[in-house]
């Protein structure tokens, strides 16, 4: 059984939904729309079950191929966006339905794209959510400065509506609904130039590898809790590549130096024992990519984060 807490934000029976978001196109490497379907093959809704969650879930995984445009418009440098934006804004929708009815929101990615579907759709219910994003790159490259165009770089800028957002008609779905002071990152360590700038020019709370060494992630937490406010809702968005590649290598954009299993666990661990949970993301799970052991091992840790973070606990 998940250990006790005082849910703030959730009704009883405790209920978790269940997204499925088997999508890849805001990035370009195929595999990461399996990632859903195979945590659900490891167990994943029984798992839950047995915390004592009811488990709120269709058990399908759409595709979204029929979410693809016939044609994209053109954008300087921007991928699939008519695709991507189609498909965040019915994620969107899904999330917001499962937490308007007082039950948590887990969406199981995916790429991070996915995550302006997954935060626009808490947002919508608790406008004065936290993020707390857990990741190795901080994923707020705008229109302007991308590099890539894959839009699993950009889904900060989008919700915060920075500069050049706006000119992305096909998110016009999306409105602003993230401020500077509602987001906190944790792990981060490939952070390209121009987000450095956007990062600091907006003050944005950013905890580096450098932080976690130096605080330890226990310290790292409070800070970000602190920082968000103790009692307000929270939203965790965790991408498998803020770990270790030791610890899940079967991930798109893996960097070194990362998370261990035990500082991502805390992390969750921590977030469930505030009560204020009211969406988690798993994102970034590539069945495809390495070794089967590799494979195994990366979804079994995105299984244990979810778990962890709906209660599970060491004693």
């Amino acid at each position: 059984m998940a250990s006790e807490t005082n849910h703030k934000f959730l009704s009883k029976p405790l209920t978790v939904g269940i997204v499925g978001a088997a999508f890849s196109g805001g990035q370009p490497r195929g595999g990461v729309e399996q990632g859903p379907a195979r945590l659900v093959e490891f167990g994943l809704i029984d798992q839950l079950k047995g915390l004592g969650w009811n488990v709120d879930f269709d058990e399908k995984f759409p595709t979204y191929e029929d979410f693809k445009p016939q044609t994209e418009n053109k954008h300087k440098i921007l991928k699939n966006v008519g695709h991507v934006a189609s498909v965040t804004k019915s994620v969107a929708e899904s999330v917001q339905k499962v937490v308007e009815k007082g039950h948590l929101a887990l969406t199981l990615g995916g790429d991070h794209s996915l995550a302006m579907g997954t935060v626009g759709g808490s947002a919508a219910v608790h406008k004065d959510v936290g993020v707390i994003w857990v990741d190795a790159h901080a994923d707020i490259n705008t229109p302007l400065t991308t590099d890539t165009g894959n839009l699993h770089g950009c889904p900060v800028s989008f919700l915060m509506g920075l500069e050049g957002t706006k000119e992305v008609t096909e998110l016009d779905w999306l409105k602003p609904c993230l401020a500077a002071n509602r987001i906190v990152y944790i792990g981060l360590r490939d952070v390209d130039a121009p987000e450095k700038k956007i990062l600091k020019d907006n003050k944005i709370k950013a905890f580096s590898m450098h932080d976690v060494d130096k605080h330890g992630i226990g310290k790292i937490v409070e800070m970000a809790l602190e920082y968000l406010g103790r009692d307000k809702p929270i939203h965790l968005s965790f991408d498998v590549d803020a770990l270790d590649p030791s610890v899940a290598p079967a991930t798109g954009t893996p960097v070194r130096g990362g998370l261990t299993f035990r500082e991502g666990h805390y992390i969750c661990e921590a977030l469930y024992e505030t009560g204020n949970l009211v969406a988690v993301d798993i994102m970034e799970v590539n069945p495809m990519l390495g070794e089967q052991s590799y494979v195994l091992q990366t979804i079994q840790i995105g299984c244990s984060l979810a778990r962890t973070a709906m209660g599970e606990s060491l004693l």
